[in-house]
């Protein structure tokens, strides 16, 4: 009996992501930064689309770990059969702060290869936005301007 987790650990990136999502039915795909150009790093999902009906999720800048919790609570109310909105709402955030789910209107496949290569041309994301320590979001007047670079907006 084996203890690994992976049935076959000399399976290529995307079989192993897929495998995964067919267990649990999405997987959290964390991106490092990037120097040149600069790029904050970000996590992205692959699953939501084909386990839930809903785009794909992207966070920028946050710590892999703290974007996979944030995943697993949008997943948790997907399974649960509650769509979050697009736009702003309340309700998943500590304290009732405001995030944001904002449809990505031109996906770039490049920036979500493992999403693209399962999902093929049908890929949707939308981006969520997290607010600032004053519950900002980065087009408000007075949002921290620290952030900006952390969480770029790339939906419209």
């Amino acid at each position: 009996m084996s203890d690994d987790l992976v049935p076959d650990r000399h399976m290529d990136h995307v079989d192993k992501i897929r495998w995964v999502v067919e267990e649990n039915g999405w997987c959290a795909e964390p991106v490092a930064p990037c120097e040149d150009p600069p790029t904050p790093g970000y996590t992205y999902t692959v699953g939501f689309q084909a386990t839930y009906g809903h785009p794909e999720v992207v966070i920028f800048g946050l710590q892999p770990i703290a974007a996979r919790g944030l995943i697993e609570m949008l997943a948790t109310h997907l399974d649960a059969g509650q769509q979050p909105p697009e736009g702003i709402f309340v309700g998943l955030l500590d304290n009732d702060l405001r995030c944001a789910l904002l449809p990505l209107v031109d996906v770039e496949p490049d920036m979500f290869p493992t999403a693209a290569s399962i999902t093929g041309d049908d890929l949707l994301v939308d981006q969520f936005v997290w607010p600032d320590r004053g519950g900002l979001f980065p087009w408000e007047e007075g949002y921290d301007a620290r952030l900006r670079l952390a969480q770029p907006i790339l939906a419209d």
